[in-house]
Order: structure tokens, then C-alpha cells, then sequence
């Protein structure tokens, strides 16, 4: 089983190939340009790199959200056309549970947090199953910072690329994970995608969509003018 994994919600993105549940190669997007520029040179490199033809490829997965308005639509929209070229199969994952996917082994549970800007975040809380797993504690929500912060209770252990931002403001008595372990990976969906599609997952081509937080601003600003 060959996965090709997309992961553009945050400023560094990743591409990623596993095989039959082995990660063989992770390549971060080029800092210093746009996801939209950098993808696709990533993509040709990292093929090349383990000597995968496009048409190796039998599943692709991509980060869905939440996350940046743009990373999102040039992830989604780049994963959905390479599935179509190749006649692969896709995955969606969501980008809170990719997090909670990459904190250590000793961790037993994790509340993770995306920036939605304007003092907000999106934040959910996750605990790991008996067989290594993390699933869902909670729904997860949009709230401000503080509100996430207070919420949680003293030992929680957090996450996420929230962190760089609002690290500051974490109260005493709260375990915050070391930054290598805040942003989302493509080995993380990579990882996620094989164990749902073993489990039969699958997601329509046509309909797969981003995830977002929120309306984008000129959204809002459309809706106020009660267009």
C-alpha cells in the first residue's frame, strides 16, 4: 500500500511517502516560498527520492483542516488533482488529530490548539486508546485563547502551532510539549490514512472539501453588507 500524504495547513508544510505502514521519506516545503509554489517541485523531488512513479501512488491523503484559508485550498485542491491523474484513491484527515498524532508515546492525553487569528483558536482535546491511538475527548470549538486555556485542567498537556504565538500566556500548572511536536506533519496523515483506509475509510474525489474554522474575512464583510 503506497500513500502520498500533503500537509499545507500551517507556514511549513510537508509531503511524505509510507509503504505498507513505513514512512520512507518526509521533505518540509521550502520555507521561503508559498505552499502553491513549492508543492509540486516537493512532490517531483520526493518521488524521485524513493523511485515512485506518480502512478505507484494508490492512496493519497491531505490535511483538511483547520488551518490557514490558502494552505488549505492549495493542499486540497493539489491532492484531489493527483488522485484524479493517477486514479487513486484520497483521504481527508483532520489537522487537530494529525497533531495529537505526533506527540510522544509517554503522552496519554493532549488538548491541541490551531491559531484562528483575531485571539482565537481552535482547540480539542484528545486521550490515546489502549492500542497507541488518540481519538476525540471532546467536539472541539472555536473560542478565544484565554477561555481554551482556563478551560483546561492543572497538568494537561498541550499542543499545537497555536503555541507559537500564545505560549506566552499559558498558565502555571499546564505541560506545554516541546515545539517539534506543535506543527502538523505529512508523516502524521500519512500514518492516520493508512490506518482509516485499512479500516475501509474512503472519501469522495468530488465532494472532499477544506475544513475551516471560519468564514474568511471577506466573507464576513460580504454577509455584513447583507449580500
Amino acid at each position: 500500500m503506497r500513500v502520498l500524504a500533503l500537509e499545507t495547513t500551517e507556514a511549513l508544510g510537508s509531503v511524505a511517502l509510507m509503504a505498507d505502514g513505513n514512512l520512507l521519506a518526509q521533505l518540509n516545503l521550502d520555507p521561503n516560498q508559498r505552499s502553491a509554489q513549492s508543492l509540486a517541485p516537493a512532490l517531483s523531488t520526493i518521488l524521485k527520492k524513493v523511485g515512485w512513479r506518480p502512478a505507484d501512488v494508490r492512496l493519497v491523503a491531505v490535511s483538511i483542516g483547520p488551518g490557514s484559508f490558502t494552505g488549505l485550498r492549495v493542499g486540497v485542491t493539489a491532492a484531489k488533482t493527483f488522485a484524479y491523474a493517477v486514479r487513486a484513491d484520497i483521504l481527508g484527515i483532520d489537522t487537530l488529530e494529525a497533531v495529537a498524532a505526533g506527540a510522544p508515546p509517554e503522552v496519554a492525553a493532549v488538548s491541541v490548539a490551531i491559531d484562528a487569528q483575531r485571539g482565537d483558536v481552535v482547540a480539542q482535546s484528545f486521550r490515546r486508546r489502549s492500542d497507541g491511538w488518540f481519538e476525540p475527548a471532546d467536539s472541539g470549538a472555536l473560542l478565544p485563547v484565554d477561555e481554551w486555556l482556563q478551560r483546561l485542567p492543572p497538568g494537561t498537556t498541550i499542543s499545537g502551532p497555536a503555541l507559537r504565538k500564545f505560549a506566552p500566556q499559558v498558565p502555571a500548572g499546564l505541560t506545554v510539549l516541546a515545539p517539534q511536536y506543535w506543527p502538523p506533519t505529512a508523516a502524521a496523515v500519512a500514518r492516520l490514512a493508512a490506518r482509516y483506509y485499512a479500516e475501509g475509510r474512503r472519501d469522495d474525489l468530488w465532494t472532499l472539501v477544506p475544513h475551516y474554522s471560519r468564514p474568511s474575512a471577506a466573507e464576513e464583510k460580504w454577509d455584513k453588507l447583507g449580500r
